[in-house]
């Protein structure tokens, strides 16, 4: 049996070949970008299926010369040439090419649409859930903290969040806020009595602006702590102590 290669796409100079209007299916789309990007070899069986995931993400995977594309279902009503730049990045990616720096910004300007993010909010609020421990931890109260980091530096105007702790107790990824479930997680590994309140405090902090400051789309990148995000952040008390701190504790 041929072996499985796999690429996929999570939720990222030539000229696109096809018009916005182009009448053609997905399989002829990735045939016709198989085609322009030279790949030496037959041209794949390509079987593409719309599948309705929880995030925004599309995979391909090449068993001999059948070719299976899963794309979020948020995309079946994509232009062509927004399928044409997906294509490029999922093809590339498998046959360890560069995609053209016109597909990725064609794909991140589409998804970043505000009605396209609307959609892929709603689908993951509806098929995805985020898996929280309670606020009230063994040593500190996140729901406490955050009320209290709202009030001091926020002045009240951030919504009510749902805030707790991660199942595991990652030592890599501290907190996270999560835009369409509207949820701060923040490591477990950090309720701990050798752990300063001061980090905890800075920690729900930084998730805490993630929702006053979203993340930006700059070409094709998206930028989660853009300037405006990292002048915002200093304003935490003692921001440059707490940092050290933190790298300190976590370096170890």
């Amino acid at each position: 049996m041929a072996p499985l290669r796999t690429r996929s796409l999570s939720a990222e100079p030539r000229q696109l070949s096809l018009p916005i209007h182009a009448p053609a299916g997905p399989e002829f789309v990735f045939v016709r970008v198989f085609r322009r990007l030279g790949i030496r070899r037959a041209v794949p069986d390509f079987h593409i299926e719309y599948r309705p995931f929880s995030s925004l993400r599309s995979n391909i995977a090449l068993q001999g010369n059948h070719a299976r594309v899963h794309i979020s279902d948020v995309l079946a009503e994509a232009p062509t040439i927004v399928l044409e730049a997906l294509a490029e990045i999922l093809l590339t990616q498998l046959f360890r090419r560069q995609a053209s720096e016109e597909a990725r910004e064609c794909y991140m300007a589409y998804v970043f649409d505000p009605a396209v993010r609307s959609r892929v909010d709603e689908a993951r609020r509806t098929r995805g859930r985020v898996r929280l421990l309670p606020a009230r931890g063994h040593h500190y109260d996140l729901a406490e903290i955050y009320s209290r980091l709202n009030r001091r530096l926020f002045n009240d105007e951030l919504a009510p969040c749902r805030i707790g702790w991660s199942t595991r107790a990652s030592r890599t990824v501290l907190g996270r806020y999560d835009p369409a479930h509207h949820t701060i997680t923040i490591s477990k590994s950090l309720d701990a009595e050798s752990i300063p309140l001061e980090i905890v405090e800075y920690l729900v902090f930084h998730e805490m602006l993630h929702i006053r400051i979203p993340l930006e789309r700059n070409g094709s990148r998206r930028v989660v702590h853009s300037r405006a995000f990292h002048e915002a952040e200093k304003a935490f008390p003692n921001y440059r102590r707490v940092r050290e701190r933190l790298k300190k504790i976590f370096s170890q």
